[in-house]
């Protein structure tokens, strides 16, 4: 098991909230005696893009179905939601979504993310979680344009026991990483993660700001960053696939970090994000301590939503 993995008894405690909505909506729809014909199928339709799991996710999943009824693979409703499963698992191919480690010297994490999505929060977690499993931390606060950016992430790094790298209020958020760069190099440090500002994904100016910083930390430590994570809200939807899409514009995203998965209804938001994004779901957060983080794993994950 990987340093971040969760069991799926975990993960369905978690997921309640969405695996709630989802068996609610589906119920009414497969209930048992119903026939498979078109107004099933358009109205199972309809339940799964309200769940968010995505138009383009469901078209598919509808079409498949609607194949399969023909071939006289599925008979009756008891066989569809054995079929969806199969079918969702079948969409995320193998892939690598543990952390990317350094072969040797700092592993840099840069985190983006706009404001309220529990940015500062997911550092904490990941920074937690490493610094358990004997790795020397240090934390950037390369936030500094809100002075509460800075205080939250001093008092989580006091929490965790991490160390941290932080200026003045209104510094020069690129001055913060290359000392911190240095300070990793320095102290011997195995990761550096570095917080940057909550980014409204429209403001040109801030986000050629994260770009600098991830400059200044290819030049100070070559290779880096070596992973570049964006931390979306999961409570806000379609929303927070818009701002993945804008921020790739600016710098190569390697994962996403899915905060607040435990808080909502709407976690189909994965498989959505899954056909509209070539980014992979690397971490999600399912509650406010410090280990509250999970590695994703498709498999466990959509056992969960529809155990």
């Amino acid at each position: 098991m990987g340093i971040f993995s969760k069991t799926a008894g975990y993960l369905r405690e978690r997921l309640s909230k969405t695996r709630s909505k989802i068996s609610s909506s589906l119920s009414s729809v497969l209930r048992l005696g119903r026939n498979i014909d078109e107004e099933l199928l358009d109205e199972l339709e309809e339940t799964l893009i309200s769940d968010d799991i995505g138009v383009e996710t469901t078209d598919k999943l509808i079409s498949e179905l609607r194949q399969a009824y023909r071939n006289k693979q599925i008979a009756k409703t008891d066989d569809i939601l054995p079929f969806l499963k199969e079918h969702m698992k079948s969409y995320w191919p193998d892939r690598d979504r543990q952390l990317h480690l350094a072969p040797s010297g700092p592993t840099v994490i840069l985190v983006a993310g706009v404001n309220g999505t529990g940015k500062t929060t997911s550092i904490a977690k990941l920074a937690y979680t490493l610094s358990r499993n004997n790795k020397n931390v240090i934390v950037a606060a390369c936030d500094t344009f809100r002075a509460a950016a800075i205080e939250q992430l001093t008092i989580w790094a006091d929490r965790i026991g991490a160390q941290i790298v932080k200026h003045q209020i209104g510094g020069d958020p690129a001055a913060v990483a290359f000392d911190a760069c240095e300070a990793a190099m320095a102290r011997g440090a195995d990761v550096l993660i570095l917080d940057t500002a909550g980014r409204l994904h429209t403001k040109k100016d801030l986000m050629q700001q994260l770009t600098k910083i991830r400059d200044v930390t290819a030049r100070k430590i070559p290779g880096s960053p070596h992973e570049v994570i964006i931390v979306l809200d999961a409570t806000t939807g379609q929303n927070a696939i818009a701002q993945a899409k804008m921020f790739t514009e600016a710098i190569n995203l390697t994962g996403i970090f899915l905060a607040k998965l435990d808080g909502t209804a709407r976690g189909g938001i994965v498989l959505a994000i899954k056909d509209q994004l070539d980014i992979p779901v690397k971490f999600v957060g399912l509650g406010e301590k410090p280990e509250d983080i999970a590695e994703f794993d498709p498999n466990k994950f959509v056992e969960a939503l529809f155990d």
